[in-house]
C-alpha cells in the first residue's frame, strides 16, 4: 500500500461524508496525521481538481473533476451500458421507475435509473448508495453471491433506515435463501417509509452475479396482491434477458422460479 495515496483517498472520503466543507485541522484530527502532511496532500488534490478550497472559510470540499471521473466510470460500466434498453423497456411495461445497482462494499451503488413513464417530477438517483440489507437490489445480489460474500455481508454492520429494516442475521439469512429460490427479492419500506422494491440478480459472462435490476415505487402499487406477482415476473424476465446480453451462461441467466 502506498501511504500517501491511501491518505489522499481517506481525505476524499472524509470530505464526502463529513459535511460540505472541512478544514486542515479537522481533517488532520480525523486521519490522525500531522497538519503539514494533510495540507500538502490537499494542495496536490486541489491542483488536480479533486478538491476545492472555499476562499472565505479556507476550508475544503470535493472538487469538480470528481464528477468527470464518476461519469467516466458510469460510461464504461458494462452492466450500466447494457441495461439502458432493458431498463427503459421494463419501466414502460410496468409504468414504474427502474434501478440498476452493483455491490460496492456493503452498499448498493445505483448505476442507472430509468424514470417512471408518467407521474410527478422525479429525482435522478444515479450515484445513490444504499445499504445492501435495506433494498431489494442488495438482497437479490447477496442471495446470488458466493457463500463467502454472503457470509461477509451478514457478519458486517446491518444498517437501520426505517423500523422495517431487517437486522436480525438469522432472519436475514433465511430470507436470502427464500430470495434465491424465488429468483427475486422484495423490499417493503425498509429504505424509506411508503416505498417498496422488487429486484432480480443479473449475471455476467463468467456466471457470477454482476448486479441487479429492479422496480421501485409506492408500496401500495408495488406490493398489492393484484400487481406483485405481475411485477416480479416482469423483473425476472428482464434480468434474465439482460444476463444473456452480458454473455452469461444459460444456467446462470436462469433464475429459480422464473
Amino acid at each position: 500500500m502506498v501511504q500517501s495515496v491511501h491518505r489522499a483517498v481517506q481525505i476524499l472520503r472524509e470530505l464526502a461524508s463529513g459535511g460540505p466543507r472541512l478544514g486542515v485541522t479537522e481533517l488532520a484530527d480525523r486521519l490522525g496525521v500531522a497538519k503539514p502532511t494533510v495540507h500538502a496532500l490537499l494542495r496536490t488534490l486541489e491542483i488536480e481538481g479533486l478538491v476545492a478550497q472555499d476562499r472565505e472559510s479556507l476550508k475544503y470540499q470535493l472538487g469538480p473533476n470528481l464528477v468527470q471521473l464518476g461519469n467516466a466510470y458510469l460510461d464504461t460500466h458494462e452492466l450500466r451500458t447494457r441495461s439502458l434498453t432493458w431498463a427503459d423497456g421494463l419501466a414502460g411495461r410496468t409504468k414504474e421507475a427502474v434501478w440498476v445497482g452493483v455491490l460496492i462494499g456493503d452498499h448498493v451503488l445505483i448505476v442507472h435509473h430509468a424514470f417512471r413513464p408518467e407521474g410527478a417530477v422525479q429525482i435522478l438517483e444515479v450515484g445513490a448508495s444504499i445499504p445492501w440489507n435495506t433494498c431489494a437490489l442488495g438482497k437479490a445480489i447477496a442471495a446470488s453471491s458466493p457463500a463467502a460474500v454472503r457470509e461477509r455481508l451478514l457478519a458486517g454492520e446491518l444498517a437501520v433506515l426505517t423500523g422495517a429494516s431487517m437486522t436480525d442475521r438469522k432472519e436475514l439469512g433465511d430470507h436470502l435463501r427464500e430470495v434465491l429460490k424465488a429468483g427475486y427479492a422484495i423490499e417493503d419500506q425498509e429504505s424509506a417509509i411508503g416505498d417498496a422494491g422488487i429486484a432480480s440478480p443479473v449475471f455476467d459472462r463468467s456466471g457470477e452475479v454482476a448486479g441487479a435490476i429492479g422496480i421501485v415505487g409506492p408500496v401500495e402499487r408495488m406490493l398489492g396482491e393484484s400487481t406483485r406477482q405481475e411485477i416480479a415476473v416482469a423483473v425476472r424476465e428482464t434480468a434474465r434477458n439482460l444476463s444473456r446480453d452480458l454473455g452469461a451462461p444459460r444456467r446462470a441467466a436462469y433464475t429459480p422460479g422464473a
